[in-house]
């Protein structure tokens, strides 16, 4: 990266009070903005936390464009070993991109004691490749930004005003990937899915909770966007993922 650091998109870790942690993911253009609620009653609880800044995020697009999954894939990776040096059992939860980033941890990590999945990204939407490639092709390198999906009066999101289209087909391209992780997991799992997503489409949140092979609990946030851990339905995600975390890692 060669940008500063946006105000509030620094990467964030907590010592906790407990023997267990929770590894925090953001989503794609955005940064730990997103997700420093969330941390942070994590960390209230007791829970080591993580809450890595995904390589060319918090920056500017600039430092985005020659990112891809393989990149976001080894920090998010590499997150979770140090916490793993930190925490005897492992919560992963992660927002969209973040959630895709969880469930691949999964298939890696068959050791990790729970998945908290928010508005999480699980599929390839049909023909999507395609249309990007051929924005690609037509020397575009960026689309209209998908960030700041919330609802409620007032809040934005700190993420790109613009989407970075070869790391958006590389999100893509690693879809196919999903499946067979997100079926290695026998740990429980929270789905947390927004119906008025304009971003992820509620149906992957539905393949998530069918392909699992742990026991899931749902959450529907009827009052918030995509970007729900900064929307109307932020303390009630809060207060589940924390509870399901607690179960996980059996602590009181």
């Amino acid at each position: 990266m060669t940008d500063p650091i946006i105000p509030g998109a620094e990467p964030w870790s907590s010592p906790g009070g407990g023997p267990h942690g929770v590894l925090v993911l953001h989503g794609f253009t955005g940064n730990p903005q997103s997700m420093r609620p969330l941390a942070e009653a994590f960390a209230d609880a007791g829970f080591v936390v993580e809450l890595p800044l995904l390589p060319g995020h918090g920056t500017s697009v600039d430092d985005m464009l020659e990112t891809g999954w393989d990149d976001w894939s080894a920090s998010a990776e590499a997150a979770y070993l140090r916490l793993a040096g930190r925490a005897e059992k492992i919560v992963v939860a992660g927002l969209s991109m973040g959630g895709a980033l969880a469930g691949w941890l999964g298939g890696r990590h068959a050791e990790a004691a729970g998945f908290v999945f928010i508005n999480a990204l699980a599929t390839e939407p049909p023909g999507i490749r395609d249309l990007v490639q051929s924005m690609i092709d037509s020397g575009e390198t960026v689309m209209d930004a998908i960030g700041s999906d919330i609802a409620k009066p007032g809040v934005v999101e700190a993420s790109y005003p613009a989407t970075p289209l070869r790391p958006l087909a590389t999100l893509f391209g690693a879809a196919p990937l999903l499946a067979d992780a997100l079926a290695s997991i026998t740990a429980p799992v929270l789905v947390c899915n927004s119906p008025q997503d304009h971003v992820v489409p509620v149906t992957d949140s539905d393949f998530i909770a069918t392909t699992v092979n742990g026991p899931v609990e749902r959450l529907t946030m009827e009052r918030s966007y995509h970007v729900a851990t900064l929307d109307f339905d932020a303390e009630l995600i809060e207060r589940t993922a924390v509870a399901v975390a607690k179960r996980a890692t059996g602590q009181p």
